[in-house]
């Protein structure tokens, strides 16, 4: 086996981090699927642990388990429509249930319903051009020494062989993938204890070019936070979200859909994902059968249809402008990487035909509406642009969200709320001089 210290697989997975990354800081957008045993109970992916279910009483749902032929298919069709450049797969979510043909976990789809939905989903992945992401759960509760890993040593032993083993299977039987996200490192505590650097460095070797999340207690090459959109340290990050807030898994859809976020509000995450500087994971939970309800597709496809038209503004590596650059209390503000060209995403519009936004020091070249690539009136005074002549309700008719680009011969000096000392830095600027 391989083994390796840390400072070593720090260095050594640094040296080709950017190059490793440079797809995923482009892509922005991927769609996270939870699907598996629990999709049958309709309670959510924990209902194994949060209902109480013995293992046993539990293993009765894998004998009814029956995903419907093209499944993956669909998934695929939802994330292509939706306008998501990569699909992460629950492989293996905390009930143990393996989703392909494992010779290293007999608890398998393959064994119960002879479908192999992992190599299902790869192939559907290639077909439409779209990223692949393979979740792995770290806790398992289906496996004994799983309950035991913590505090008997033979037993962890056993069982981090046994995930580094499940994970050898995916990454040597599906041809190239893209991305290992890792989930729940319980209950071992520490990077050490689950070994994770050996095994990520001996993981890496099957798959040069793989991404791992920071989910086994390291690191890694991007963090995930979780139902809030943040940077939690130097590294990328991809904020996981759900269309619901109820559970990851399925819920019925009929009484979920009051609880469903509307295609303006994905956007708005989305937009924030991007000009924070990272990408967002938007969460699908196929139904039972593993078909992806109504309501869900028909939101999806709304978001899509609007990145058709609207797409420069969020996919390609941006700039995280969030920290330097405003626009109004209504609008927000995404960058191209050489910080020339500005997107401001429109929540509500202006009924007055006007706009002002402020904090900009130096002139665009040119401000135009992104989809249509009309040219907009403006005017600079002082330190703000103020549009002018807009129209009376937003151009865009798809989701309401108008986007307005703003092109600048190099990056452009700003200051936020800049005519006030108590919120710049304690300089005057409202004289409109340039005392930068």
């Amino acid at each position: 086996m391989s083994y390796i210290s840390k400072s070593e697989y720090e260095k050594w997975t640094g040296e080709t981090r950017e190059k490793r990354m440079k797809w995923f800081k482009e892509a922005r957008f991927g769609m996270f699927i939870h699907y598996g045993l629990y999709s049958q109970l309709g309670t959510g992916e924990w209902s194994q642990a949060n209902e109480n279910y013995t293992v046993k009483e539990y293993e009765e749902f894998a004998k009814t388990f029956a995903p419907k032929e093209n499944a993956c298919e669909e998934w695929c069709q939802t994330a292509k429509k939706m306008g998501a450049k990569y699909v992460v797969l629950t492989t293996r979510h905390h009930e143990g249930f393996s989703l392909w043909d494992s010779k290293v976990n007999p608890y398998n789809s393959m064994n119960y319903c002879k479908r192999d939905l992992v190599r299902e989903f790869v192939d559907a992945c290639r077909k439409y051009d779209l990223r692949i992401g393979l979740y792995s759960s770290l806790m398992d509760w289906h496996h004994p020494d799983s309950w035991k890993c913590a505090n008997d040593p033979e037993a962890r032993a056993r069982f981090c062989k046994y995930i580094e083993d499940l994970n050898v299977e995916l990454l040597s039987n599906y041809g190239k993938i893209d991305i290992l996200w890792y989930d729940v490192s319980c209950p071992i505590t520490s990077a050490e204890g689950w070994d994770s650097i050996n095994r990520n460095y001996r993981l890496r070797q099957l798959q040069p070019d793989i991404l791992i999340n920071n989910r086994s207690m390291l690191s890694e090459d991007f963090g995930t936070p979780e139902n809030y959109i943040s940077r939690e340290d130097d590294r990328h990050f991809e904020s996981c979200l759900t269309l619901t807030n109820l559970a990851w898994g399925y819920v019925d859809h009929e009484q979920a859909k009051d609880f469903m976020v509307t295609p303006k509000q994905i956007l708005r995450n989305l937009h924030m994902c991007t000009c924070k500087g990272g990408n967002m994971l938007l969460n699908v939970s196929p139904c039972p059968d593993g078909s992806v309800d109504p309501y869900t597709e028909k939101t999806l496809e709304k978001v899509g249809e609007w990145l058709s038209y609207n797409g420069q503004a969020t996919y390609g590596e941006k700039y995280p402008t969030a920290s330097l650059y405003s626009a109004t209390s209504l609008t927000a503000v995404s960058a191209d990487k050489d910080l020339k060209t500005f997107y401001l995403w429109n929540w509500v519009w202006p009924k007055n035909g006007t706009m002002r936004i402020g904090g900009f020091i130096d002139a665009p070249k040119k401000i135009s509406y992104l989809v249509s690539g009309k040219p907009i009136d403006y005017e600079v005074d002082g330190y703000r642009i103020i549009l002018k002549n807009l129209p009376d309700s937003p151009p865009d008719k798809i989701c309401g969200v108008t986007v307005i680009k703003m092109e600048f011969d190099n990056p452009p000096r700003h200051r936020y709320r800049s005519y006030y000392p108590q919120l710049s830095g304690g300089h005057d600027y409202s004289d409109g001089n340039n005392k930068w």
